[in-house]
C-alpha cells in the first residue's frame, strides 16, 4: 500500500525523460531540444525535470530567472542554459556568473552583457508578442553585428490552430533570420514553444524551447495521449475523515451545498492554500477508490469535501487522486483547467510548497 500523505505531488521522471525522446521525434537531428524549467519546472521541480529531460535527448535548459539559474548551477546540473527573462543590473551579474546566456533587445542590455566577461548574448525579435524584446530590425541587426551568440522570438497564438497571427510572426522571423545569417552564419536561432513545435516544423530552426509538453501537458489543452504525451504529475491526498449527512445537513464555510438526500461526505485534507483553487468548489470531482466522487461545498485553506454516498464503501485512509490516475479512470490537469476557464500549467505551477514533490519511477 502507499504511504499516505496529506498533500503530494508524484513526479514521474520517467514521463519526463520519454516525452523529451517524443519530441526529438518531431523534431530530427538537426534541431536542438531545450527543455523549459522555469517556475520550479512548470510546479513539477526543476532540477529533477531537468535532469530527466536531459536523459530524454534535451541538450538545453531555459529559465525565466536569474535565481532560477544560480540554483540550477548549485544543483549541479550541468549542459547549456539559457536565462530569457528580464535582468536587472545585479540579476544580469547572477545569470553571467551562473555561465548562463542571457537575452537582450537595447544597446544598454546588451552593453551591460558585453561588459561582464563570458556574457553569452540571445537577440529578442519581437514579432507579434508585444512584451519584451526589439520590434526594430535595425537595431536588432546592429546587437547580432556586435557579437551575439543567438537569435530568437516567441509566438503568441502557436497554440490556437488556425490563426493568422503565428504564420505571420514566423515569416517576419524568417525573412529576419535569412537577413542575419548572411553575415552570421553561426547564430543559434530558436523560436518554436511546446505548440509551435508540434505544429509547424518551419519554426523549429535551430533549437525548439519545450516546456509545457516535457511534463506531458497538451499545449492546445486537449488530451496529451493525442499527441503521444504522458503527464508526469499525479497530485495526491487522502480521506481523513467520512461522515454521515441527513438532508439539508451542509458542508463548509457558507453552506453552499446542502444534502438533498441522505449521503455521506468524506473530508479531504488538502485545500486553496496547496493550490487547489477555491473556484473548484462543487465544480470538480476527484477519485477514491476508481470512481469519480464530486467536491461538494466551498474549498476552504486546508480541507475539500467530497460526497460518497450512504452505504459507501469509502474508508478513512483511502488514497484520493486529484489529477492522475486510478484504476480505469483518470483526472487530468487539462480537465481541472477547464473548469476554471484556464490553462493546464497554470494548475501545475498553482501548487504551492505545501504540496510535497516526491520523484517517482
Amino acid at each position: 500500500m502507499t504511504e499516505l500523505e496529506r498533500a503530494v505531488a508524484r513526479i514521474d521522471a520517467g514521463a519526463v525523460e520519454r516525452n523529451c525522446r517524443r519530441l526529438r521525434s518531431e523534431i530530427g537531428a538537426g534541431t536542438a531540444l531545450c527543455a523549459v524549467v522555469k517556475a520550479d519546472g512548470y510546479g513539477h521541480g526543476a532540477v529533477h525535470a531537468a535532469e530527466a529531460a536531459l536523459r530524454g535527448g534535451a541538450s538545453w535548459r531555459a529559465v525565466a530567472t536569474a535565481g532560477e539559474a544560480a540554483e540550477l548551477r548549485r544543483r549541479h546540473v550541468a549542459a547549456p542554459l539559457l536565462v530569457m527573462g528580464a535582468l536587472t543590473p545585479a540579476e544580469l551579474r547572477e545569470a553571467v556568473a551562473a555561465d548562463a546566456d542571457v537575452v537582450a533587445w537595447t544597446p544598454e542590455l546588451a552593453a551591460a552583457a558585453r561588459a561582464l566577461a563570458g556574457a553569452r548574448i540571445h537577440v529578442k525579435l519581437d514579432t507579434g508578442m508585444g512584451r519584451l524584446g526589439t520590434k526594430d530590425v535595425d537595431l536588432a541587426s546592429s546587437l547580432v553585428r556586435d557579437g551575439a551568440v543567438g537569435l530568437m522570438t516567441h509566438f503568441a497564438t502557436a497554440d490556437e490552430p488556425g490563426d493568422e497571427l503565428f504564420p505571420e510572426q514566423l515569416e517576419r522571423f524568417t525573412e529576419f533570420v535569412e537577413e542575419a545569417r548572411a553575415e552570421r552564419p553561426d547564430l543559434l536561432v530558436h523560436a518554436a514553444n511546446s505548440a509551435a513545435t508540434l505544429r509547424e516544423r518551419a519554426a523549429h530552426f535551430d533549437m525548439v524551447r519545450c516546456g509545457v509538453s516535457i511534463y506531458g501537458l497538451d499545449p492546445f489543452q486537449g488530451d496529451p495521449a493525442d499527441r503521444g504525451l504522458e503527464p508526469a504529475l499525479a497530485l495526491e491526498s487522502w480521506v481523513a475523515a467520512v461522515r454521515d449527512f441527513e438532508p439539508g445537513d451542509g458542508a463548509g464555510y457558507g453552506r453552499t451545498w446542502r444534502a438533498e438526500l441522505a449521503t455521506a461526505v468524506a473530508t479531504v485534507p488538502i485545500g486553496y492554500g496547496d493550490g487547489w483553487r477555491r473556484g473548484l468548489s462543487n465544480n470538480c470531482e476527484v477519485l477514491i477508490r476508481g470512481r469519480r466522487r464530486p467536491v461538494v461545498g466551498t474549498v476552504s485553506m486546508d480541507n475539500i469535501t467530497v460526497e460518497v454516498g450512504r452505504g459507501s464503501d469509502v474508508e478513512v485512509g483511502d488514497a484520493v487522486t486529484l489529477i492522475g490516475r486510478q484504476g480505469d479512470e483518470r483526472i487530468l490537469a487539462e480537465e481541472v483547467a477547464g473548469r476554471l476557464g484556464t490553462i493546464n500549467y497554470e494548475i501545475t505551477c498553482g501548487l504551492s510548497p505545501r504540496v510535497r514533490r516526491k520523484p517517482v519511477g
